[in-house]
């Protein structure tokens, strides 16, 4: 098992980048190193950030969950120009006029009385926990996607990631966990780690055109991802579905790729 201190990646134009290797498993053992990363917004790669991701980790997918709008507004990332390397752009976001995970709550088109009551209540581990609920009820084709082809990359690695590499990433990587069998407490703590680099987060997103507007408007502490909010995601999924295995039986997943998936993290 690592630490999450170990498994930080360095980059200079990224700062929410991990490896989900070395995690604790229900019975035993520890997720594989090099097969799954996440990360937050990758626009601001430099060459030996590429060089770093494509040459020494081998990374050969990126699954991008970002709108097409952020996509757009952002430009091309340097990973786009690597040949070796393929990208997948998975919205977890129905279309909406704001475009970034790090204010989330304001995202969702609140067409209803139950998210216009947690729009004007937003901020605690329950609104969070219910935001991340209602990513698996508006794009369950696009977590669904994500996890697939991540069990089917033949070689080399994947990174998961978004904007601030906190919501709609810990979304996906924690279903993947959950299907590779890590311990609960593992998958809350890698949740929760990307808090230490909170206040980093939030000034790379502040300088961006497309991001400033949805969070200058609140503290960074507000920003700050909460263990408890992964925790109650996870519980509800157990208490509606039997667990996140059974949602993504529901829509679509199969006992063989969860198998794949599960032989390609542990190793």
């Amino acid at each position: 098992m690592t630490t999450v201190a170990e498994r930080w990646i360095s980059l200079e134009g990224a700062v929410n980048v991990r490896d989900i290797g070395g995690l604790p498993l229900e019975g035993g053992g520890t997720t594989a190193a090099g097969r799954l990363l996440r990360g937050d917004n990758l626009q601001g790669l430099t060459a030996s950030d590429v060089r770093l991701l494509v040459g020494d980790l081998r990374l050969r997918l990126v699954l991008d969950l970002r709108t097409e709008v952020e996509v757009r507004l952002e430009g091309r990332a340097p990973l786009e120009a690597e040949p070796t390397v393929r990208h997948e752009t998975l919205s977890l976001l129905p279309v909406a006029g704001r475009t970034t995970d790090v204010a989330a709550e304001d995202i969702l088109p609140w067409a209803d009385d139950t998210r216009r009551s947690l729009h004007r209540h937003r901020g605690g581990p329950e609104v969070v926990s219910r935001l991340y609920a209602q990513y698996l009820r508006d794009r369950p084709d696009s977590v669904v996607a994500a996890l697939r082809a991540v069990a089917e990359l033949a070689d080399g690695a994947a990174i998961v990631h978004c904007a601030a590499g906190k919501d709609r990433t810990g979304v996906v990587v924690a279903l993947a966990l959950a299907v590779a069998g890590v311990e609960r407490s593992a998958i809350v703590e890698d949740y929760a780690a990307s808090a230490e680099v909170i206040e980093a987060i939030v000034a790379r997103l502040v300088a961006s055109p497309t991001y400033a507007a949805d969070i200058s408007a609140r503290p960074v502490d507000s920003h700050r991802p909460l263990a408890e909010s992964m925790r109650l995601f996870l519980a509800g999924l157990d208490q509606e579905f039997g667990g996140p295995a059974n949602w993504l039986a529901a829509h679509g997943w199969t006992q063989s790729e969860q198998e794949r998936l599960r032989a390609r993290l542990i190793g």
